[in-house]
């Protein structure tokens, strides 16, 4: 599709982006208005063609079948203006339909060319003929999405800074005090750095289990494994922290539990997190209650509930 010939600037372009149109997409966007012209027209001519055919085919018709014999101008002149009578009304409801179904189109592509450029709080009025209104409503829907995941792409980035700036502080405050005399240069002071180093570890390993699965990437190792103990084994690994904290770690796993067909490395990452913002959020002198039992919703050969 060409561009407009005319340097004019259309209504709909917009006042921001220079016209004549300079790239590729300009120019198809500029050519969409042409296009759908040379539709109409094209469409009316045939549809006025067809009008004047049958006003010839019925004046043939009558010629033959005697009834213009007599008084053949008056009935010439009747089938000429019923004829441009029909091609009147054929031409006004086929800019009227042609009004309605190709306003709302124009305003999708309009809204899909504002989405294209990062704009996802666009919507469209979904109004005119059931697929354009179905169209009109899908496009709303996905410009909904694109504006949560993009909502939750943000929320997910200040929280990693979040995450990631806490052990960063903790590091930089240490470090300076060791260097400025304030802590001692001791096996504990040692011990707590290395700690923070873990948790930024662990942060960065949790980025990069979030970017696999986001792409499809992450393989899964599943074998046969007993979730109680799995869990148990994790509560033992926050023992120190706990103690240190003055807060239990308790695991009921009963022996009636089924081993079942998981990736232990991943569901220990996902236990160890759990316990971890526990043990974080529970005050002096609480305690932490980790339970193992069967799914009450599912086969329990092949799920079972863990809550912390």
């Amino acid at each position: 599709m060409s561009a407009f010939r005319s340097r004019c600037r259309p209504p709909w372009w917009p006042e921001n982006e220079a016209w004549p149109p300079r790239d590729a997409r300009h120019r198809w966007r500029a050519g969409r208005g042409r296009f759908f012209r040379r539709v109409a027209v094209t469409v009316l001519i045939m549809l006025t063609l067809s009008i004047c055919g049958a006003v010839a085919l019925v004046w043939m018709a009558a010629t033959r079948l005697g009834l213009i014999a007599s008084g053949g101008q008056s009935a010439a002149i009747i089938l000429l203006v019923g004829g441009m009578v029909g091609v009147a009304i054929v031409g006004l409801g086929f800019l009227t339909v042609m009004r309605w179904v190709v306003s709302p189109l124009n305003r999708v592509m309009e809204a899909a060319d504002r989405v294209a450029a990062g704009a996802y709080d666009v919507r469209v009025a979904e109004h005119g003929p059931p697929p354009i209104r179905a169209w009109a409503h899908a496009f709303n829907t996905m410009t909904e999405r694109l504006q949560q995941h993009d909502r939750l792409r943000r929320d997910l980035m200040a929280d990693v800074a979040h995450e990631l700036r806490t052990p960063l502080t903790v590091i930089q405050g240490k470090l300076e005090g060791l260097l400025d005399g304030v802590y001692p240069r001791d096996e504990a002071q040692l011990e707590m750095l290395l700690e923070e180093t873990h948790v930024l570890s662990r942060l960065v390993e949790d980025l990069r289990t979030l970017a696999l699965s986001g792409s499809g990437a992450l393989k899964l190792q599943k074998e046969s494994i007993d979730a109680g103990e799995l869990a148990r084994d994790v509560a033992a690994a926050f023992t120190g922290d706990a103690s240190a904290r003055r807060v239990s770690v308790a695991v009921d796993a009963p022996a009636s539990v089924q081993p079942i067909e998981i990736d232990p490395v991943r569901v220990r990452e996902v236990l160890s997190n759990l316990v971890s913002n526990a043990l974080r959020h529970t005050p002096v002198g609480g305690s932490i209650h980790v339970r193992v039992g069967e799914s009450q919703i599912a086969d329990p050969a092949s799920a079972v509930v863990v809550e912390v």
